[in-house]
């Protein structure tokens, strides 16, 4: 049966965005929290006034290059610091002998390493915090939003969507060999194109490559060249509170 794909596309003029650096070394420190008591290192956010009775919506973060799961503590108050509870494992490799930073490679054995942190992520969450048991979602920056993707696609029965922060789609390595139950994923892909990481033309063949597998897919462009910013996370807080409270986001 053919499927007609969604697709929303917003072009994000320049403004006033503040450019999000220094990943490793800007932390908050009053809720870094790093746990080794389970079988993996991760980070775990708790929202700001947290209350038991009200069952949170879940965001599984997973960090860049060259970074770690106390990424973390950074990017969930740029998203929102009441909204959701938030967690991230470790990237699967060391990509340093002398800084304790990790990234994702996407060998099999890898992608199932990730997986495996991730379902064991959603456990530890759930354990800990009252979190909607439809309302998780698996993001992440560069080749964190590339393994978000790859995750998201692989176990999308575990997710209500998956988000890329300038991470391009997954190939190879059979990304799509669960596209039928896939299909049903929504997709948030955030791209600024650069000429070095992923240009413009990247961008169209990952637009054509979703549309042609029928995804419904949310698609922001910001301008060329930019960093991460503010403004992308704070779009990223519209759309995950629009995907299960749109008339709340509307009224705001």
């Amino acid at each position: 049966m053919h499927r007609t794909p969604s697709l929303t596309q917003t072009l994000v003029a320049p403004g006033s965005s503040t450019i999000v650096s220094n990943w490793t070394e800007k932390r908050r420190a009053a809720q870094t929290t790093t746990r080794r008591m389970e079988s993996f290192p991760h980070s775990v956010f708790a929202p700001i006034s947290y209350e038991p009775g009200y069952a949170y919506p879940l965001i599984v973060w997973l960090h860049g290059s060259d970074s770690s799961e106390l990424e973390l503590q950074q990017v969930m108050p740029l998203v929102s610091v009441r909204n959701f509870v938030g967690i991230a494992p470790r990237g699967t490799r060391r990509t340093s002998k002398n800084r304790r930073v990790f990234g994702w490679r996407h060998t099999a054995g890898e992608v199932a390493d990730a997986c495996q942190q991730v379902r064991e992520c959603l456990d530890i969450a759930r354990n800990r915090f009252h979190v909607h048991p439809e309302r998780i979602f698996v993001a992440g920056r560069c080749d964190g939003g590339t393994m978000a993707l790859r995750v998201g696609m692989e176990h999308p029965e575990l997710f209500a969507g998956a988000i890329s922060l300038g991470g391009r789609v997954p190939r190879g390595g059979n990304a799509f060999r669960r596209i039928n139950a896939a299909r049903r994923l929504p997709l948030m892909l955030s791209v600024s194109p650069t000429a070095q990481e992923f240009t413009t033309q990247q961008v169209m063949d990952d637009l054509r490559l979703l549309h042609c597998g029928g995804f419904s897919l949310s698609l922001r462009l910001y301008p060329e060249g930019q960093t991460l910013t503010d403004t992308m996370f704070a779009d990223m807080n519209v759309w995950l509170m629009e995907s299960f409270c749109p008339t709340v986001v509307s009224a705001s």
